[in-house]
């Protein structure tokens, strides 16, 4: 099989199925290994985002007038469904400016994806000491805040 003509979204859909036969197969726990990293790169991708250094703490991305954004994603899955982003670390020293966050599909296309001011966090996340830091999901209130910006449409062109 050559794999270098296939697609990134192909790539990402076969890297999809090979996590599912090794969950079934117990050798790993979860499917979302590649998940933020492709979330980072998607987004910076397609809004014109500057990707930081993974080492740069408090935020993954710049734009050109110097805003912040964190960026967390979601892979849904028949077998868990929720969803919860990744953990957001150091919320109260303001580090970014806005939250991406990501929905994908079980096959890594776009679910959703909304932009959240930092202000808007604080509101629908709760704080857990056993993964020191907040813990938003993406459902409900947050997604019908009226200061969150839908940008789904974004990352599907």
């Amino acid at each position: 099989m050559n794999i270098s003509n296939l697609t990134d979204i192909e790539l990402l859909q076969l890297n999809s199925e090979l996590l599912d036969e090794l969950k079934s197969r117990k050798i790993i726990r979860t499917r979302n290994n590649p998940v933020a990293d492709y979330a980072e790169w998607l987004v910076s991708k397609k809004m014109g985002l500057a990707l930081q250094t993974n080492s740069k703490a408090g935020f993954d991305a710049i734009d050109n007038s110097g805003i912040r954004y964190q960026i967390k994603s979601r892979r849904l899955d028949p077998t868990n469904n929720s969803t919860q982003l990744g953990v957001i670390r150091n919320y109260e020293k303001k580090e970014f400016d806005y939250l991406i966050g990501v929905l994908f599909n079980k096959d890594f296309t776009v679910k959703g994806a909304y932009k959240i001011p930092h202000n808007v966090i604080g509101i629908y996340s709760k704080y857990s000491t056993h993964q020191n830091g907040h813990i938003l999901h993406l459902k409900n209130g947050v997604l019908n805040d009226k200061d969150i910006t839908d940008i789904t449409k974004i990352l599907l062109l």
